[in-house]
């Protein structure tokens, strides 16, 4: 065990129940929801719909989300799938005819189904309580009333000030009050996402007689009702996009129709006396797992967790993971994926065995089951770039440096990442979340909704023969990635982060962290991260960067040191810049009560852990 060490806040404990996510406001409603009798089931839905009011440029209405939950009346970890599909209109040939050789990042093509509503609903249908009325008051109330802008929101909507000046009229209206970026320090009103949900309330009491018919409503009014054929029209539109054109949507009312959120059985890999579970293989939640795998193969034990061994190790475990994910994940729906072989103990101590002393230079996917792994074509980046109209940003949210608010001079621009609830309740049902998609930056506002549709079909590639190629009605590979943990075959733990193709680095460290090293849940989110590059990214323009570990500043020099002897690239970022881990569980205190904790990340200075 570690000894005691500072850490940026407690670790949060009790035994009513514990929230935490990335934004002190859908900590709290989601805290206030069990406060009034609610459940993890109710609460984690509140928080999710409120996190789209709070955190606009991370997610919004127009989204996806993946879940993960544990219900102790049927006692297992379960999966909602709330990532939408591809339209019937998105093929690869279409994209070619366009003369582009990746599906664009930003703008109207690459939609996918918006899916966050579907899977908060289903889960709030079938496991929670509470009215739909009564989970969406305070998201509504927000979005009506104002709710405080924390400083991404504003650099956000300074970075494509102009794009919805000169082009995105419809989101002009929503983030550009006034027709001014909105000042930090005054609140934020988005009353059309306030109308739309208020509408779609009223219209689900009136159709249904009962708690679960008012949902099966507005499920139904979604996506096939009001909101659907606004979608629709708004996406037959040209607007313009990263391709320097203006371009109209493919999603249409039929793909919203012909979807919904499906419930499946995680992924699940052992690790000593845990049990870790992820989404399936249309997320990237496997590559988690299969570090994991690795790590029982790898000399971790005894090691401090920023000795320069640990960070090596873990490291080149991502690169083998990463190869895998880009050469074999995809819809498993559409797609023969190997994850049996990919997650199994022996692929998993031959993939171990690569790993040396040195850092590996190389993009090596494995061979699982004998299968030969085909990659794409990574020079469609370059070729992408070369063409592209990158001043209104790339496939991630953008965001601006702000300078002093008198001066609005122009600075860097950097990405940035999406958000995550979990959710423990006394009787121990958990949640797991990770919304994204729908941010105010990747395409423009739906007239008469007030909200963005997801760009999430920027993670397919359009080589044939690939698992993650674009298909029709086929998920594209999200990076959305939630987790849940079993302790002694017990449920423990919830967790997560946002970051992209950062989130199943961050949490392996993390959780390794905790289980190998003993670190209670904030010292173990608290301690110095890193991530690498060694894989073309998800979002567009995908462009690959290998053997590169960007490490915060707070790691030992005598680390740092070792890890550029050991030939990684290492780029040296700030001090609290690497991770937005969020996390609950929950352990029997052998008197017949649970003993809950939490935890959340400080980094950002706006997530928040909370219970009793």
């Amino acid at each position: 065990m570690s000894s005691p060490s500072f850490t940026t806040r407690p670790e949060i404990r009790g035994t009513f129940g514990v929230a935490s996510s990335t934004h002190w406001l859908a900590t709290q409603v989601a805290m206030s929801v069990l406060e009034r009798g609610g459940n993890a089931f109710d609460a984690a839905v509140a928080g999710g719909f409120m996190l789209q009011i709070v955190e606009p440029h991370l997610n919004g209405p127009g989204g996806e989300v993946p879940i993960l939950f544990w219900n102790e009346n049927d006692p297992r970890i379960q999966s909602i799938c709330g990532q939408g599909t591809a339209p019937q209109l998105a093929t690869p040939a279409y994209f070619r005819n366009m003369g582009v050789d990746l599906v664009p990042g930003v703008g109207l093509l690459p939609a996918t189904v918006p899916g966050a509503f579907g899977a908060w609903l289903t889960m709030l249908r079938d496991h929670g309580t509470w009215e739909l009325a009564d989970v969406l008051r305070p998201a509504i109330d927000y979005a009506r009333n104002g709710f405080p802008l924390v400083p991404r929101i504003v650099q956000a909507i300074y970075s494509v000030q102009d794009l919805f000046r000169q082009e995105w009229h419809s989101s002009a209206d929503v983030w550009l009050p006034g027709g001014k970026v909105p000042h930090p320090e005054h609140l934020m009103r988005t009353p059309a996402i306030a109308d739309t949900y208020t509408r779609i309330v009223s219209e689900a009491n009136n159709r249904g007689s009962d708690r679960r018919a008012r949902i099966d409503a507005a499920l139904e009014i979604w996506y096939r009702g009001f909101v659907a054929e606004a979608i629709d029209a708004a996406y037959r539109t040209p607007m313009r996009d990263c391709t320097g054109e203006r371009n109209a949507g493919l999603l249409r009312r039929e793909d919203m129709a012909d979807w919904q959120a499906t419930y499946e059985d995680p992924a699940m890999v052992d690790f000593g006396r845990y049990t870790v579970a992820k989404c399936g293989v249309w997320s990237q939640g496997p590559v988690f797992l299969q570090q994991l795998a690795m790590a029982r193969h790898l000399p971790l034990e005894g090691l401090a967790a920023d000795s320069p061994a640990f960070v090596h190790h873990i490291a080149e475990a991502a690169k083998l993971a990463f190869a895998d994910r880009l050469a074999w994940y995809g819809d498993p729906r559409c797609n023969d994926v190997p994850l049996a072989d990919l997650l199994s103990d022996d692929y998993a101590r031959a993939r171990a065995a690569l790993i040396r002393d040195q850092a590996s230079r190389e993009l090596i996917p494995g061979s699982p089951g004998g299968r030969t792994p085909r990659l794409p074509d990574l020079d469609a980046a370059r070729r992408a770039l070369a063409q592209a109209d990158t001043r209104f940003g790339v496939g991630e949210p953008t965001f601006a440096q702000l300078p002093p608010v008198d001066q609005w001079l122009e600075r860097e621009l950097f990405v940035g990442d999406t958000c995550h609830i979990d959710v423990i309740d006394k009787d121990g049902n958990m949640v797991a979340a990770t919304p994204s998609g729908g941010w105010l930056s990747s395409s423009p506002v739906v007239p008469g909704l007030g909200f963005s549709i997801t760009t999430r079909l920027q993670m397919t590639w359009l080589d044939e023969g690939l698992a993650g190629q674009l298909q029709a009605g086929a998920r594209p590979c999200t990076t959305l990635s939630p987790g849940m943990a079993l302790r002694d075959g017990q449920p423990y733990m919830a967790f997560g982060t946002p970051g992209g193709d950062q989130q199943d680095q961050w949490t392996v460290a993390f959780f390794l962290r905790h289980a190998l090293c003993g670190m209670n849940l904030q010292e173990a989110i608290d301690a110095p991260a890193w991530h690498i590059d060694h894989f073309p990214g998800s979002f567009w323009p995908r462009t690959t960067t290998l053997n590169r570990i960007t490490v915060e500043s707070r790691m030992p020099e005598s680390t740092l040191d070792a890890l550029r002897a050991a030939g990684h690239e290492v780029k040296v970022g700030a001090p609290w810049s690497e991770g937005r881990i969020s996390v609950c569980t929950r352990e029997p205190t052998g008197n017949g009560t649970r003993l809950l904790r939490a935890g959340a990340n400080p980094r950002g200075m706006q997530s928040y852990a909370a219970g009793r």
